[in-house]
């Protein structure tokens, strides 16, 4: 992410520190021994039956090195397991193909799957961080699923945001060889996929973790007006004069009681081929740039990882911005609701009630359920005036969905099975684990209000009965509703993801979004 700036309380320009960028990965064909200026070489680890044995690109360093490579595995207890690594420092280079050669690594692999891949190549970059070039053969084993998972654990592994005065405390590994690769040059296009998919989780992270001192709702406008200017997307943006001549009363409801006014963004992407008769998929991002609850106010402990409540706008910005990288065919527009939930004279209490684009009008009993706010307001404007064929939300929108699901599985409601099987097969395919949950029209009854259309805070089961307060904005469309408040943060560096925010749903929404045909099936 460049560097960029804001202008505080005081109105001086504060410079945003300049953050680490990913590895480069390339492709070659030469066994990795022979790539010249790695000083690093990874060569697999896999599982037998007899135990442990080494892969692609073992053989030629065998010859090269005077070394007991199986002597090696067998004092570390290797077993091939994916997270294993074994470091073998050289200290003689005499007579190597490769002069710069310092350490080799021995990498365990797993069966192979492309999860396993996904996180043996996180494992490799953790490991390699500082360092200025690594040459592997990991990407030998694989077919194009295996080595796309392999880049996107590469840069996902590699990932770091930071706010120190003195520079972040690592850097990537500078540049990474896929090496003894068999038609190496066929292979680039699956390499570029799996960066764009995987730059464009690394996107999301990155806003997820900018403190919300930083980021308020003009501020992630600008970030996506930037970005689509870069990608060649078309963008409009509300202010709160626009909002409030529009009928946004859910946006403007909940961004009422900040300083920061509240923003409304629409992206538009169009394919090269197909043009407008392509199908149309809208893309909606829960927008909430700090989260205090309002007036219903969190405690302490559940504010703090609300700077990243505006999740779901990030992962549909990044998504957005990487359409064209993963030629996507089909018409995308993303609606990012934007909103700082505040306290102040102006908050919204309990008790009020704001009325949405279109006229639903909804009676706000928790000011701490404010996201499908916003969020119905985005999806009543994309039923009334975008036409689309699918309709697609994601937030982190509901603390009952961690309650069921944990922290690795993000939940799901769709309306149309065809769209809730292709979306399932994405998520598996991405490695962001999606489970279908049920939307049980019999709780209805708890989003009723004795005065308004809806009540926002209809009660247990939480994540359902938001996912039926949501589907009232949505005309009848296909519909799929993506709460990911489950998997939004991780506790602890595991694989590809850092502790902090996750971006879940970047992968998700690309693997799905690049297929020939993502609406296949889908009952319109």
């Amino acid at each position: 992410m460049r560097r960029s700036s804001y202008v505080d309380a005081e109105g001086g320009a504060v410079a945003l520190p300049t953050q680490v960028s990913p590895p480069q990965v390339a492709v070659s064909d030469v066994a990795p021994s022979a790539v010249v200026g790695a000083d690093v070489v990874a060569i697999p680890v896999l599982p037998g039956p007899d135990g442990p044995t080494l892969g692609p690109g073992a053989a030629e360093l065998l010859d090269e090195l005077d070394a007991d490579l199986f002597g090696l595995l067998d004092a570390f207890s290797v077993t091939g397991a994916v997270g294993e690594v074994v470091e073998h420092p050289v200290l003689d280079t005499t007579g190597l193909s490769n002069p710069d050669l310092r350490v080799l690594l021995l990498v365990g692999v797993g069966d192979g799957t492309p999860d396993d891949l996904r996180r043996a190549g996180a494992t490799l970059a953790r490991r390699t961080r500082g360092r200025l070039s690594v040459a592997t053969s990991l990407a030998a084993l694989c077919d194009d699923a295996g080595i796309r998972a392999l880049v996107e654990g590469l840069v996902l592994g590699s990932y770091e945001f930071h706010w120190r005065s003195d520079g972040p405390s690592t850097q990537p590994v500078g540049r990474v060889v896929l090496a003894g690769l068999v038609g190496a040059d066929d292979r680039r296009d699956v390499v570029r996929r799996a960066l764009a998919v995987a730059g464009a989780g690394w996107r999301a992270r990155t806003l997820a973790l900018v403190p919300s001192n930083v980021k308020n709702p003009v501020w992630l406008a600008e970030q996506a007006s930037e970005a689509a200017t870069a990608a060649g997307l078309q963008v409009k943006v509300w202010d709160e004069k626009a909002l409030a001549a529009d009928g946004f009363g859910g946006i403007l409801g909940v961004g009422q009681g900040s300083d920061n006014p509240p923003r409304l963004v629409r992206l538009d992407y169009t394919p090269k081929r197909g043009g407008r008769k392509a199908p149309h998929v809208v893309l909606v991002g829960k927008g909430i740039t700090f989260d205090t609850g309002g007036l219903s106010i969190k405690p302490r402990d559940n504010m703090m990882t609300m700077k990243r409540d505006m999740t779901g706008a990030g992962v549909v910005l990044a998504v957005m911005a990487a359409l064209a990288d993963v030629d996507c065919p089909v018409r995308v527009t993303g609606l990012l609701p934007l909103a700082e939930n505040s306290v102040g004279a102006r908050s919204t209490r309990p008790g009020d009630v704001l009325t949405h684009f279109g006229g639903r009008t909804t009676e706000v009993t928790n000011t701490d359920a404010e996201g499908r706010l916003v969020l119905a307001d985005a999806l009543a404007y994309a039923v009334a005036e975008l036409e689309p064929d699918v309709l697609v939300d994601i937030a982190t929108l509901t603390g009952a969905m961690k309650t069921s699901l944990g922290q690795k599985t993000g939940g799901f409601f769709a309306t149309d099975d065809a769209l809730a099987a292709t979306l399932r097969t994405a998520s598996l395919a991405s490695g962001e684990p999606l489970w279908r949950m049920p939307l049980v029209a019999d709780y209805e009854e708890r989003i009723s209000s004795k005065v308004a259309d809806a009540d926002n805070a209809g009660g247990g089961p939480g994540a359902i009965t938001a996912a039926l307060f949501l589907q009232h904005f949505t005309g009848g469309l296909p519909w799929a509703h993506l709460d990911v408040a489950s998997v939004g943060d991780s506790p602890v560096d595991e694989y590809e993801y850092s502790k902090g925010a996750t971006g879940f749903g970047a992968r998700v929404l690309l693997y799905w979004l690049e297929q020939r045909e993502p609406l296949a099936g889908v009952q319109g």
